[in-house]
């Protein structure tokens, strides 16, 4: 075997190797996240995967590298979540599904509002897939007013808000209760998508800015 033989085997494990530790480094990261919040440091996660600290810094050079690293795939199961509710017939219910697979979502996520106020602040691409998502649920907000189910005023711009009530609600009865979430998920949807004409909501969405502000303000 020649010397450049010797070495091309050499580096094939070790790439995939370094592969199979940054794929499990991620799959820990994406764990810890949804069960504790982004207060998780990559200390936490290395001893979580049962790496070394060393090589989690190898692969991303702080947590804000690799929490960027896991949006795209946020955003990505979120748009997948839009399309399959806007396959629904009746706008009523794509609406419906909508709602309540972002909160189910946000349910076993604790970072997904960290996730929103970080988008803005990405790579390009993420903010193309964030944009995406607006568009596909501004579309199913439009076909359910255009059908007059959805309550008057209902705005995409609503949903992170709503979304946080939900989560605050399933982070604080994980430990007793893990679907009690789902009672008052269903009195919000009830709300936006009432089974009799009632009057508009009061007061108008906040804006990205201050939105961002009141997410990123949260506990």
């Amino acid at each position: 075997m020649s010397t450049t033989e010797s070495a091309a085997d050499v580096e094939r494990p070790l790439r995939a190797d370094a592969a199979r530790n940054r794929e499990l480094i991620l799959q820990t990261a994406r764990r810890c996240f949804a069960e504790r919040g982004t207060s998780v440091t990559l200390n936490d996660i290395a001893h979580e995967a049962g790496v070394g600290v060393g090589t989690v810094y190898r692969r991303f050079a702080d947590k804000d590298s690799l929490i960027e690293a896991l949006l795209a795939a946020k955003f990505e199961a979120l748009n997948d979540a839009a399309a399959l509710a806007a396959d629904e017939p009746d706008p009523r219910e794509a609406l419906r599904v909508y709602l309540m697979g972002v909160f189910a979502f946000r349910a076993r996520d604790r970072a997904l509002a960290d996730t929103i106020v970080r988008a803005g602040k990405g790579r390009p691409s993420i903010v193309r897939e964030r944009d995406r998502l607006e568009q596909q649920v501004g579309r199913i907000i439009e076909r359910a007013r255009e059908a007059g189910v959805v309550r008057v005023g209902f705005d995409y711009r609503d949903l992170p808000m709503l979304t946080t009530m939900v989560g605050a609600v399933a982070d604080a009865t994980r430990e007793t209760d893990p679907d009690a979430w789902r009672r008052y998920a269903q009195v919000i949807v009830d709300g936006v998508l009432p089974q009799a004409p009632v009057s508009g909501l009061p007061g108008t969405p906040l804006d990205r800015e201050a939105l961002e502000r009141a997410l990123h303000a949260s506990p």
